[in-house]
């Protein structure tokens, strides 16, 4: 008797990318759910994370062509940027405070990573202009892992990621390519590095967050911290 051939899976990852491959973008379902940002208009915070949420069909943000207003050398960037909101939208709806200052097996809490991902951009963004660090900054920097009384709660968090994520895209965009290999240092060390690699790591760093923030979401609904 024949067995039937089945082909491995090759994972989520493979399945997004050929469902990429197959997608019509010039139909209704894409010009429908297509955030602002990529039909040029100003940036809608509330456009760009609810989306995705509604639409699990919908390529990442790089699947979905080049963001508006930003160089090519520089649409990574974006990219990275923009699926950081989205991503972190989806992991953290409905958390309440317990849950998002939770250290579970000691580990930082997503309340931590959200704000370290708001300041760390915030940051990088002013090495990139080649400015220094205000005592504002510092002081945040140091506060971050701390609640608060009452301890903040995830809107607030998640507006000061958005907030620092437009002003971001908006740095980006006025970026010019010239300019990208320009020195630059960092901290009071004055370590070395350009204009590229200070937004390219500020990208980066972001998502690497994102991802704690992600698998610590999943731990802290698993074991049942109250909301």
């Amino acid at each position: 008797m024949r067995r039937a051939f089945h082909a491995p899976d090759a994972g989520p990852a493979h399945r997004r990318e050929r469902a990429a491959d197959l997608a019509d973008r010039s139909g209704p379902c894409w010009r429908k759910h297509a955030s602002a940002e990529y039909r040029g208009r100003a940036t809608d915070p509330a456009a760009l994370t609810s989306t995705p949420m509604s639409t699990p069909s919908l390529p990442e943000v790089w699947l979905r062509g080049p963001v508006h207003g930003i160089d090519a050398a520089l649409q990574p960037v974006a990219h990275a940027l923009l699926q950081a909101r989205e991503d972190l939208a989806r992991a953290t709806a409905g958390l309440g405070p317990a849950e998002l200052w939770a250290t579970p097996g000691g580990a930082a809490s997503i309340g931590f990573h959200l704000r370290h991902i708001a300041g760390s951009i915030d940051r990088l963004l002013t090495y990139a202009r080649g400015a220094a660090l205000d005592d504002a900054q510092r002081a945040a920097l140091a506060g971050e892992g701390r609640p608060g009384e009452p301890p903040e709660e995830l809107d607030t968090l998640i507006a000061g990621v958005n907030r620092s994520i437009d002003r971001a895209l908006e740095q980006v965009r006025a970026t010019a390519p010239a300019t990208l290999d320009a020195a630059r240092t960092v901290g009071r060390s004055a370590l070395p590095s350009t204009v590229r690699g200070l937004l390219f790591h500020a990208a980066e760093h972001a998502q690497r967050h994102v991802g704690q923030v992600i698998t610590t979401a999943k731990v802290v609904r698993a074991s049942g911290v109250p909301a």
